[in-house]
């Protein structure tokens, strides 16, 4: 496709929904609204989670992996900690669990959720879902540390009652969070960027056993460059990652992706704005119907992660299946990493306790996707069974939060 003949996104409908998103975030802020507008806001929200997801493979088109995934990940984990910050000044008491329930459903909805659609729709596709196992093995390294550190040591800590953290150790977990957060991020982009590249499918599908695995493979290939041409992978049969062009595509120009860039941040602050907005029906929802006030955690989490959601699914169906998981990982990994020191900061001001120890069910469930994930990721690969295995404890998790 010619630059001439590629279309900008200043003509295209994904310019106009964002700012008509902000717009009605603007005029029903801090208001109580009828079920008519929030119905027309919940429209608004879902066109900007559309919107997001454009301007999203816009600038990881420019930027090519694994920053393009960053971009959307860290965009939206921002949002979502200022909003998680925003509900608990203004909710009291009862929201003192909030950024527990949020974070821990955050990282159930990616870590099952993304991943098992991901892997579905790669492995309908092609059969066989491939993927890099060095780069989405650290990811869930790390998001498993993150997670036992923030959202299960409160529970047997004993400084002080209940699953809260004193402030010594909140300061630690947060300090703890922002480090590893710091570490992974320049493993992803910096030094070992090439693992979390997108996979060559075609290659990987015919490896036979014992041939190099991704990494070893660009290391050989690395070291030949200069007798061989690059083209040729190691060995002749490993995986390789894939072109970082989207196909035959040509990148947009600096202008289109700064533009999507902009478009990108006003769509993101419109979708997590609007799920405020139309929160306070959600909770009087949750609450007539007589559920646990963790599903108003888990329905938050469920708005914000939208555009991650089908960003990694489209992902998925172009064979990019190392993408998605970047964006699945690397968005339990932010807002783990981003909430944990926001919150601990936040608490110098809020008022009351701040829960955030799991309780039983909710450690075995994250104990039992750590494990699940863990066989999935070491091979490589995987089919519908580790597709199905991870949208049914996704079924599990959310079929518990309404009836624990």
């Amino acid at each position: 496709m010619s630059t001439a003949t590629r279309k900008s996104p200043l003509t295209d409908w994904t310019l106009v929904v964002p700012v008509v998103a902000l717009v009605a975030l603007v005029f029903s802020w801090g208001r109580d609204l009828p079920s008519g507008v929030v119905a027309l806001v919940a429209l608004c929200l879902g066109g900007a989670v559309l919107a997001a997801v454009h301007h999203a493979e816009v600038v990881a088109h420019r930027v090519g992996e694994p920053f393009g995934s960053l971009v959307l990940a860290v965009a939206v984990t921002v949002i979502e900690v200022a909003l998680i910050v925003t509900l608990m000044a203004d909710g009291g008491p009862k929201t003192a669990s909030l950024a527990r329930d949020t974070v821990f459903a955050a990282v159930m909805i990616t870590c099952n959720g993304i991943v098992g659609l991901s892997l579905l729709v790669g492995a309908l596709r092609t059969r066989v879902a491939v993927f890099n196992a060095e780069g989405s093995g650290a990811a869930l390294s790390t998001v498993a540390t993150l997670a036992v550190l923030s959202l299960v040591l409160p529970t047997f800590t004993t400084s002080k009652p209940g699953p809260e953290f004193s402030t010594a150790q909140l300061t630690f977990a947060a300090v703890a969070s922002l480090s590893l957060y710091g570490v992974f991020i320049a493993v992803q982009t910096v030094r070992h960027r090439d693992y979390f590249l997108p996979v060559d499918t075609g290659a990987g599908r015919s490896r036979p056993a014992g041939a190099a695995s991704p990494s070893e493979a660009a290391s050989a290939s690395a070291l030949a460059s200069a007798s061989a041409p690059a083209s040729v992978s190691a060995g002749g049969a490993a995986p390789s990652p894939a072109p970082e062009d989207e196909g035959h595509a040509e990148p947009p120009s600096v202008r289109d992706a700064l533009i999507s860039l902009g478009l990108l941040l006003v769509a993101l602050v419109a979708v997590v704005g609007d799920a405020k907005a139309v929160s306070p029906t959600i909770e009087a929802g949750v609450e007539s119907a007589g559920l646990p006030n963790a599903v108003v955690g888990v329905i938050i989490a469920l708005l914000v992660l939208a555009p991650e959601t089908l960003a990694a699914v489209r992902a998925a169906r172009r064979d990019r299946v190392q993408t998605s998981l970047n964006l699945a990982y690397g968005s339990a990994i932010a807002s783990i990493g981003l909430t944990i020191p926001a919150i601990a900061l936040a608490s110098i001001w809020l008022s009351g306790p701040l829960l955030l120890g799991l309780g039983p069910i909710h450690m075995v469930l994250l104990a039992l996707t750590i494990v699940v994930s863990a066989l999935t990721i070491v091979p490589g690969r995987a089919t519908l069974l580790q597709a199905g295995v991870h949208l049914v404890l996704l079924a599990a998790y959310l079929f518990l939060a309404v009836s624990p």
